[in-house]
């Protein structure tokens, strides 16, 4: 068995600026949808209207996770101007 020493990336860089793109695996998915569930969750654990200051740093919280996956799982990014 000859094993693909090239990682395998569960976000892909974007195109165009800085950034990744849409999840191109299962686990990356999930964790997408796993944000964009936390991140509905938050209107009703921390109710803005009552807890702003609380909502928002859940809302960063979960912001910055992603990211931190994003960037341990995701293609090396840059600032890119397109394919040349």
């Amino acid at each position: 068995m000859n094993k693909s020493t090239s990682p395998k990336y569960w976000f892909p860089a974007k195109s165009y600026g800085f950034g990744w793109g849409l999840p191109i695996t299962w686990q990356g998915w999930l964790v997408f949808l796993g944000a964009l569930l936390l991140f509905a969750c938050g209107a009703f654990l921390f109710p803005p209207q009552q807890m702003l200051v609380a909502y928002i740093v859940y809302e960063v919280a979960v912001f910055a996770l992603l990211l931190f996956i994003c960037q341990r799982k995701g293609e090396p990014t840059r600032w890119r101007w397109g394919k040349k």
